[in-house]
């Protein structure tokens, strides 16, 4: 049976564009990452708490691994400044544009370059994107077993003991590792950086690999790799007015309601 204290751990964090700021969307329909302030994905922040508990209880190496652009490297300094003993940013002007599919295939070669792991952790999703199928695809790439939207989990010898949200209720899985887990935002209270922390990140390395550097094939990545595409990009202007619904009962005016609803365009039948 592993010991504990043996156990690599991989943690995935995405630098995402502060949502109090405005992110301009190119003509490709990517975001402009570039020139918009970034932060840790809120999910990965608590990913980087789970994995950072299990080095205070049981010494475990932690790697944070990012892609995206230069700016990226930021993100690995605040995982740094938490406590993190390693981090890789994969940044490559050709990946840019990579749909869930590419960036995780991308992510499973830089973890094939990294060599033996036992855990990786990721946060459920991101809130730039929402799809909650990188951690998904990755753990296909790599063929290990998965568990998504876990809110609790604990290591036992060679195994995860888990319980994973689902639709109404929960669901208790005990896991072979290695094996990839993706995390909700509630499953803890991540740790602020220290001053301390950040004069250590400060003179901490950081791995920048290219795709050359982790063997990824082009044509598998970027805007010409990814089987998603953005068909068009529309700016949509809302407006607010106030309707009056009128109606002798409530029947009436649900009725009325709807007839408004379609003669505005927002509905195209009665459902």
């Amino acid at each position: 049976m592993k010991q504990v204290t043996e156990m690599n751990i991989i943690v995935l964090i995405k630098q995402v564009p502060d949502p109090r700021e405005y992110v301009r969307i190119r003509e490709d329909g990517t975001l402009d990452r570039e020139k918009t302030r970034g932060l840790i994905n809120d999910c990965d922040k608590s990913a980087l708490e789970a994995a950072l508990r299990l080095k205070e209880r049981y010494g475990c190496r932690v790697t944070a691994i990012s892609m995206g652009p230069p700016k990226a490297e930021d993100a690995l300094r605040e995982a740094l400044a938490m406590g993190i003993d390693d981090a890789v940013l994969i940044s490559d002007r050709r990946a840019r544009g990579s749909d869930t599919l590419a960036t995780s295939y991308v992510l499973y070669k830089a973890i094939e370059k990294l060599g033996k792991f036992d855990l990786i952790i990721c946060g459920a999703e991101s809130s730039d994107g929402g799809t909650a199928q990188v951690g998904p695809e990755l753990a296909e790439f790599l063929g290990i077993p998965q568990a998504t939207f876990v809110e609790d989990f604990e290591v036992e010898g060679n195994h995860i003991l888990l319980r994973r949200r689902m639709d109404g209720g929960h669901e208790k899985l005990r896991l072979a590792m290695p094996a990839l887990i993706t995390v909700l935002k509630e499953i803890n209270k991540p740790r602020t950086t220290t001053f301390s922390g950040i004069l250590r990140a400060m003179n901490m390395p950081i791995s920048i690999w290219s795709l050359e550097d982790i063997g990824a094939e082009v044509d598998k990545v970027g805007l010409s790799g990814s089987p998603t595409k953005i068909m068009k990009i529309e700016k949509v202007n809302l407006r607010r007015r106030k309707i009056l619904i009128e109606g002798d009962n409530v029947e009436e005016k649900v009725n009325n309601l709807l007839r408004i609803l379609r003669e505005e365009g927002v509905l195209s039948e009665v459902v």
